[in-house]
């Protein structure tokens, strides 16, 4: 049974057995044939664009037109607020951090209790209830002692700098925990849902068993009840065959994509499709005919490791980690209408999260202080780009 809002955790994954390689935070490479170009391919999840959707060109460009804000511990999630700053969450701090996207000052709005930081869970992503202007809700992902799950928390701006987040009220509980693949960017949907990527945990059979949360992604009221519409009665799963989905975003038509952690070969962009099986396991990027959703583009783990997604100027822009780099993926539909491009190559370390910033405008958070990155005097970082 799947375990929903308020039932008993999960049992817990065995994930520190885990020999095989993993791209989500760079073991060392396992001579896995790789190939230098990444692969543009057709996503079989939903139709391609029609004439009438305009195609961006096949050559972008990015432009860092500064840096916002400094000295950040861990972070991972970021969610900006309607009427300007930015929250941040500190994964190994569990703390969640407001910075002024103007003069970059940072007040800490207070830490989230609960959390248990370790390998690669913690606090990690968050989100701004869709009514927040009236509820004040920000929604957490993070790891606890037994699961991962969800929790909602009430932002006081008027309460003393530490004591500005309330009592979280858990939403949602049983998501598998492990040191490996938490999954854990949330985002609510045009539809007002609650959409929530899970990883496997390290336990690969997870993944194809629908009744298991992990290697998911979920949809969920705002409440953490299954979502009216899902693919499967009754169920939280919106698509399965994950390995560990760690970002989210629609394009201009209300379409949504996923990126992923391979293990040895790929790591994947993938268009999502309710109800669709995406292969792991069984399937590690492109298989062509194999009865699984092939992606929409793949890398070779060592040029990405993506992270966070987000979907600005007709390009899905996807932020990597081992790869340090910043990938644009041209869209015509759900199929990429250019081969993707890199940059920022290097020249920031390794790249957490992606988020609109309005327009041409996006916001990147590097992760140089998360214990595998080559962290700098001013490291992490919260960047603004211009981007076409």
């Amino acid at each position: 049974m799947i375990v929903q809002r308020r039932a008993v955790p999960a049992v817990l994954a065995a994930a520190l057995l885990l020999t095989a390689g993993c791209s989500s935070d760079d073991g060392d490479p396992s001579g896995a044939d790789r190939s230098a170009t990444p692969t543009r391919t057709a996503a079989q999840s939903s139709p391609a664009g029609s004439p009438a959707e305009e195609t961006p060109p096949a050559k972008g460009s990015v432009e860092v037109v500064r840096t916002v804000a400094t000295g950040l511990k861990s972070p991972w999630g970021l969610a900006p607020l309607p009427g300007g700053g930015l929250l941040v969450s500190s994964r190994d701090e569990a703390t969640v951090t407001r910075i002024d996207e103007k003069t970059g000052e940072k007040t800490e709005l207070g830490e989230v209790p609960g959390v248990s930081a370790s390998g690669e869970g913690g606090l990690l992503g968050i989100a701004l209830s869709p009514d927040y202007a009236s509820d004040h809700m920000v929604y957490a992902y993070f790891t606890s002692a037994s699961d991962n799950r969800i929790v909602r928390m009430r932002y006081d701006e008027k309460k003393p700098a530490g004591e500005q987040l309330g009592a979280p009220d858990t939403v949602f509980r049983g998501i598998p925990k492990g040191v490996i693949h938490n999954g854990g960017r949330i985002a609510f949907g045009p539809d007002k849902m609650l959409y929530a990527g899970t990883g496997e945990s390290g336990d690969t059979g997870l993944s194809q068993d629908r009744k298991s949360l992990g290697g998911k992604i979920l949809r969920l009221t705002p409440d953490g009840e299954p979502a009216p519409g899902n693919p499967f009665p009754d169920s939280p799963v919106y698509s399965f065959g994950h390995r560990n989905v760690q970002g989210l975003a629609w394009d201009a038509k209300q379409r949504l994509f996923a990126s992923e952690f391979g293990q040895d070969t790929w790591d994947e962009l993938n268009a999502i499709k309710p109800g669709d099986n995406y292969g792991w396991p069984e399937a590690e990027g492109k298989e062509g005919g194999s009865g699984f959703q092939d992606p929409v583009a793949q890398w070779s783990t060592d040029e990405a490791s993506p992270s966070g997604i987000a979907y600005a100027a007709g390009s899905v822009w996807m932020a990597g980690l081992r790869g340090e780099r910043l990938w644009r993926i041209p869209l015509q539909g759900t199929e990429t209408s250019a081969d993707p491009q890199a940059f920022l190559d290097g020249e920031y370390g390794r790249l957490r999260t992606v988020a609109p910033a309005g327009g041409d405008k996006l916001w990147l958070v590097t992760s140089n202080t998360d214990g595998r990155g080559d962290a700098k005097g001013d490291d992490d970082r919260v960047l603004e780009l211009r981007v076409k």
